[in-house]
């Protein structure tokens, strides 16, 4: 089974989310179950110079873009074992960042129409093209209109991932007439249209022969009208052929016991990783002392995580026996709250504005719980790092936050955090409370530890679930 993954950004070479950790990690745990996966991203300027001496260039050709003709340079880098091509254009991609420009629609168009273009000159024609949120959705559409008809191409099959339905690449139709040939039935209701222009998103879940989205829980929501983004009814219309898989994480990247960021490595020991929260403290300049649960945010701080809640209880939260530290950059509001909290409670608070992925790690290991009280979310990788840390989660039950965390029941011992179901600040505020409360009972959180030990969100499971479905869509080819 040949694969070609289509992503915007892939750990370690470029991240602005949990889209890059997906792309850096699911490869390597197909590849072990015996999947040639091959990936695919725009090669961008901010992209690490350790890993651009090490590419060498495959292929060069011209494409072919409306009625333009642009140079198109292919790259390639084996990086743990995966086979990675860049796309090279240095008028679009040689910039900083990924996002955000005036031109993204154009620079987008060109990496989706270079996919299929590039694949004779790199010698890879796959079994099935797996494209991943909006800046690839439109290579099943060409590929319909374009090259399924083409011999070389006649029997490919495409999947789209979506990691996030809030981001859809909704541009002005003429661009989609312009850059990818289309007439105007591709551009109407039943078709590319969307808010009065056309998705690139859209056009990948009408046009591939599956789609995927990144929890079970998420999958359901899409199709409802609170969560479907507009596109509800068209994904009620399609769910035979929609899938939610749960993303895993990387056991090897994530690891305790092998962490270089960490003061005191650890696996189950509770008292090695109550050594990294008194180091913690001592850093952050919070009362050394380690009965005092600390709480933990690392995120961006942005509305979807639920700060609006903590914004709502905010004086309440700090009158609890507990700490907290905060890392993470976003909106202002969220910024100035945090700095407000944390001049106002030092002994209580630490805000950490800014973005640190050692810091971050230590902050994984050193606390004892870890809020997420989104108010979506598709996966989620934050409660998942922080089970393999052993930092017991407090989550709201939306999309794979409610996948992955069971709640802990008093009078059973069974579950692996606190959870609450609506979108209310008194709601969390009254879960935290209880978390910090059953904290003082260490047979409780004794229980709380090693019911977490026992669950594996490894990528295992959830590659066989991609590999099944790969199979039920190339029945011709087994792994």
């Amino acid at each position: 089974m040949k694969v070609l993954f289509a992503a915007s950004e892939a750990v370690p070479f470029v991240k602005t989310g949990g889209l890059a950790d997906v792309i850096g990690s699911l490869p390597k745990a197909l590849v072990k179950q015996g999947t040639d996966v091959r990936v695919i991203l725009p090669k961008y300027e901010d992209i690490p110079a350790k890993y651009v001496e090490r590419m060498e260039q495959v292929a060069s050709f011209d494409l072919q873009m409306g009625w333009r003709k642009q140079y198109c340079g292919i790259l390639k880098l084996v990086h743990e074992g995966i086979v990675f091509y860049f796309v090279d254009n240095e008028y679009y991609y040689r910039r900083r960042g990924c996002y955000g420009y005036g031109d993204d629609a154009e620079r987008y168009a060109f990496f989706c129409r270079a996919v299929l273009d590039a694949m004779p000159h790199i010698g890879f024609i796959p079994d099935l093209i797996h494209c991943h949120d909006w800046q690839t959705g439109m290579i099943p559409v060409l590929y319909r209109a374009h090259f399924s008809y083409q011999p070389p191409y006649a029997h490919i099959k495409t999947i789209i991932t979506i990691h996030n339905l809030k981001y859809q690449g909704v541009f002005d139709k003429e661009a989609f007439k312009d850059y990818f040939a289309l007439g105007d039935d591709h551009l109407h209701g039943y078709a590319l249209e969307l808010h009065g222009g056309a998705s690139f998103l859209k056009g990948g879940l009408l046009y591939s022969d599956y789609m995927t989205t990144v929890s079970p829980t998420y999958a359901e929501e899409i199709q409802t009208p609170y969560y479907g983004e507009c596109l509800d009814g068209l994904l009620r219309s399609q769910n035979h052929r929609l899938q939610g898989i749960i993303n895993g994480l990387d056991y090897e990247e994530f690891d305790p016991m092998a962490d270089p960021n960490l003061e005191v490595r650890y696996r189950d020991s509770y008292p090695k990783k109550q050594q990294n929260k008194l180091k913690l403290q001592e850093r952050l300049g919070l009362p050394v002392n380690k009965e005092v649960p600390l709480i933990a945010l690392v995120t961006r701080l942005v509305d979807q995580k639920g700060l609006s809640l903590i914004d709502r209880v905010i004086a309440e939260l700090m009158q609890l026996d507990a700490q907290w530290v905060i890392v993470g950059t976003g909106e202002p509001r969220f910024e100035e709250l945090f700095r407000w909290a944390a001049a106002a409670n030092p002994d209580k608070l630490s805000a950490q504005i800014l973005f640190d992925e050692s810091l971050a790690r230590q902050v994984y290991a050193a606390s004892d719980m870890f809020l997420m009280p989104s108010l979506f979310e598709p996966c989620g990788i934050g409660q998942l790092i922080a089970m393999r840390y052993r930092s017991v989660p407090i989550v709201r039950e939306t999309g794979g936050l409610k996948d992955t965390v069971s709640p802990y029941n008093e009078e059973t011992g069974q579950g692996t955090g606190f959870t609450f179901t609506n979108y209310n600040a008194h709601d969390m505020l009254y879960t935290i409370d209880r978390a910090v409360r059953l904290y003082r009972q260490p047979d409780v959180w004794a229980n709380l530890l090693a019911n977490i030990k026992k669950k594996d969100f490894s990528w295992r499971k959830s590659a066989q679930q991609y590999i099944d479905l790969y199979e039920s869509l190339v029945p011709s080819v087994k792994v």
